[in-house]
């Protein structure tokens, strides 16, 4: 029987990591991905904060040449909101690499002129929903579009039927919800962004916000919404599959994301079932609530389908 390469049985990717880590947890962090994690790409970069950005800076090269000579595929993140001069400024020294042959994902359209005619990504801060928009990035140079997060099932099917592009899909990990020009993780800390000491570093993987009943409601990374739960669509891969996704995103959190990635390739090489694979996901986790309504067009905090048995 003729075996099947990972691009015929899925890619698996990995997204940026949003959270403010620790240099050398950021670096390591990548080393270990480069080393151990069956991922056929990884995005490099910040997308939430410019403030960021000299923090991880010493470590990109050695980090993108350890990720190359793995034989993984480098993209280079952009900001997914641009405010400012110096967040025009930071978009543009990663878009100058598009025209070197760099692969750059764009998550703010202000990027879309910058990378114009250059292959790239279109990244899920884009919020693509139709198939108007699809022919229109792919005419500008897209070759892979991440859908939002909150697309349900059925719209990824029409959008994969007549795709001009790739698709890629969130499966793993909190779910981007808003990006904000003020920074409540500074806010809380009775700070202004201009002066906030970087107190996001606190919270590798975001921190929590509890309604006025003590409910968990949402996580807060600086100056972006994720969402409380992590998403899970392990019992969703085969719909996505058979609908045209070629790219199974993982958003980084702060556990181990190798295992996550073996898991989603044991599923997607048919090694395993996706009930072994959410079951082999929530021992990993280790608490953490799966969450997938947006999958069937319901509220996203949902645990529905394979993970609601």
């Amino acid at each position: 029987m003729e075996r099947l390469s990972h691009k015929d049985r899925g890619r698996i990717t990995l997204g940026p990591v949003l959270f403010n880590w620790p240099e050398e947890k950021w670096r390591d962090f990548y080393f270990r991905v480069a080393d151990e994690a069956p991922v056929d790409s990884v995005t490099l970069g910040e997308v939430v904060c410019a403030k960021r950005i000299p923090l991880t800076a010493p470590h990109l090269a050695e980090v993108t040449e350890r990720l190359e000579r793995a034989g993984k595929e480098v993209v280079f993140a952009t900001l997914a909101l641009v405010m400012s001069e110096r967040d025009l400024d930071a978009v543009r020294a990663v878009t100058l690499g598009a025209a070197e042959g760099l692969l750059v994902e764009a998550n703010d359209v202000s990027t879309l002129g910058l990378l114009a005619g250059a292959a790239h990504v279109a990244g899920p801060g884009l919020n693509v929903y139709n198939e108007d928009t699809l022919a229109w990035l792919a005419g500008n140079g897209a070759i892979r579009v991440c859908l939002p997060g909150e697309m349900p099932g059925a719209s990824i099917t029409e959008l994969g039927r007549a795709a001009p592009v790739d698709l890629e899909v969130q499966v793993f990990g909190r779910m981007p919800l808003a990006i904000s020009a003020r920074c409540y993780h500074a806010r809380e800390c009775g700070l202004d962004r201009d002066s906030c000491q970087f107190v996001c570093e606190r919270d590798t993987d975001g921190m929590e916000v509890r309604t006025l009943d003590g409910a968990p409601f949402v996580a807060v990374n600086g100056m972006q919404t994720l969402s409380h739960a992590c998403c899970n669509l392990a019992g969703e891969v085969p719909d996505l599959r058979t609908a045209g996704v070629s790219h199974f995103r993982l958003s980084p959190q702060d556990m181990d994301m190798v295992a996550v990635a073996g898991v989603f390739r044991d599923l997607l090489d048919g090694q395993i079932e996706p009930a072994a694979a959410i079951s082999n996901l929530t021992a990993i986790v280790d608490g953490m609530p799966f969450a997938n309504g947006f999958f069937y067009g319901d509220e996203g905090h949902a645990a529905m389908g394979a993970l609601a048995e």
